[in-house]
């Protein structure tokens, strides 16, 4: 079983490595074609760890992602995570929500669990109050051109 787990674990490494080396995403289900969306990063505080990037138009997955059939991601080291880019994305109405995951645990650490303590960000600058904002306050409608969007990395500690 532990022997599992560390091909697992290993796979998972290889595949997010694949993913910060070419620093695009890849749908989370297969796609024919569609627009590119560009996301440049503000307020990043330091080049710890990776930048963690998920769009879905699941409102019931949004901000996490997690299982969404309707998403993308991206992973870049947080060094490289001025710029992200989604490629081929189907057009329609998407929120995009990014973790500065300091220490690449893969996910977001809280103190006293609740307090954020790394930076996180929201498509249309998404306003949190005592939790992560709605999809419909972070909704952007994607069309068929490319779209460029701007996103401020927030940081509570």
């Amino acid at each position: 079983m532990q022997n599992r787990q560390r091909i697992g674990s290993a796979r998972n490494a290889a595949l997010i490595a694949a993913l910060a080396a070419t620093a695009v995403s890849a749908p989370l289900q297969a796609e024919p074609s569609g627009a590119d969306v560009t996301v440049s990063v503000t307020n990043l505080r330091n080049s710890d760890g990776v930048l963690r990037a998920c769009m879905t138009r699941d409102e019931d997955r949004f901000p996490r992602c997690q299982n969404s059939e309707q998403g993308y991601r991206v992973v870049v080291p947080a060094g490289e995570g001025a710029v992200l880019r989604f490629r081929n994305v189907t057009p329609g109405t998407y929120a995009i929500a990014l973790l500065h995951d300091e220490n690449d645990n893969g996910r977001a650490d809280r103190a006293l669990g609740m307090m954020p303590t790394e930076g996180f960000g929201f498509s249309r600058d998404a306003r949190v109050r005592m939790g992560p904002p709605d999809f419909d306050d972070a909704a952007v409608t994607i069309g068929e051109n490319a779209t460029r969007l701007t996103i401020r990395m927030r940081y509570m500690l």
